[in-house]
This record gives C-alpha cells, sequence and structure tokens, in this order.
C-alpha cells in the first residue's frame, strides 16, 4: 500500500478526531477516558503549530491514514529543546509501515527544528508494537512507572524511551531559555 505524508492541516481534524476517539476507547496509548470533540482536537493542533512543532499526516487517495506529532515534553522553559512524539494510526491501516514512516519524518521534522531530545511516554508495557518501532529507530529504555494508570479494568504502566536529535546534549542550543 502506498501513501504520501503531509503536514497537517485543519481539514484533517475530523479524520484525526475519528482516528484518536478508536485510540482513546478501545486502547491504551492514551490515558484519556473519554475521546475529545473535534473543536478540542483543532484547539489542541493550532497550539501545537503556533509553538513551532511538527505534525503530519499519513495520506492515501485524500484519506487520512495516520498522524504525528511532537509537543513540549514539559511546560517549564528548561525543557524548550526536548519535545514528546505521538503516533496514532487508523485500525484499517495498521502493519502498513504507517507508524514507521511517521515517525521517521517527525524526527527529522524535530531535528531541522534544533530540538535535541524526544522522549517517547508508551502508555503500556503490554504495546510491544509501539516499543519495537521506538527500539528500531534509536529509542532507549530510560523507564518505567509501574502502575500509573488505570484503564479498561487493569492497572497500566508507562515506559519512557528516549532519542538523542541532531547534535544532542554535546553543545548548548541555538537559543536557550
Amino acid at each position: 500500500m502506498s501513501f504520501s505524508l503531509r503536514p497537517a492541516a485543519p481539514a484533517d481534524i475530523p479524520a484525526i478526531t475519528a482516528i484518536y476517539a478508536h485510540a482513546v476507547t478501545h486502547g491504551t496509548a492514551s490515558f484519556e477516558l473519554v475521546p475529545p470533540d473535534e473543536e478540542e482536537m483543532a484547539r489542541r493542533m493550532a497550539a501545537l503549530l503556533e509553538g513551532g512543532f511538527p505534525y503530519l499526516v499519513a495520506t492515501r487517495d485524500g484519506a487520512v491514514l495516520g498522524y504525528a506529532y511532537a509537543g513540549p515534553y514539559r511546560p517549564r522553559p528548561a525543557y524548550r529543546n526536548t519535545v514528546e512524539n505521538s503516533i496514532y494510526v487508523s485500525p484499517d491501516a495498521r502493519r502498513l509501515g504507517v507508524a514507521r514512516t511517521l515517525l521517521t519524518a517527525l524526527i527529522g521534522e524535530c531535528e531541522a527544528r534544533g530540538f535535541r531530545q524526544m522522549v517517547a511516554v508508551i502508555g503500556d508495557r503490554e504495546s510491544r508494537a509501539s516499543l519495537g518501532l521506538h527500539e528500531s529507530l534509536g529509542f532507549r529504555l530510560i523507564g518505567i512507572a509501574e502502575a500509573v494508570g488505570y484503564k479498561h479494568g487493569r492497572w497500566l504502566d508507562q515506559i519512557l524511551m528516549q532519542k538523542t536529535l541532531g547534535a544532542g546534549s554535546a553543545e548548548p542550543p541555538a537559543v536557550s531559555p
């Protein structure tokens, strides 16, 4: 299956909202319990884009197959060079390379924008596909927060993985807090 990547646009919000709603309702990648509506998803996208963060969609024949974005890892200024990634793929497009392609492009976009570290916050120890994807792209395990979420009738761990971007910590950032 072939697909293409492009920057996300407001017109993608209905598809992005549907993909995320499925993940919230049926999965453990997000610790949200109630899927946000299109207005909230549009607000979140606008905040990320206004903050200079990349937001990408994978499409085929005009349909959104998945999306990925980077956002602030933490809100305090000293964290400004570190991003957290998020990737969601439509259930119909899983196992087709969409997540790998999105994450690879997202890493490149973040490096081009001068970010130095990327953190993946993976919402379940059982998320083997996400853990394997991140590891295959150079992320390393940096921690496990055990039983910090409760969803779908069970306790969930949160797995933290990290990847150095660009020069990493070898030199100061171009803009420091």
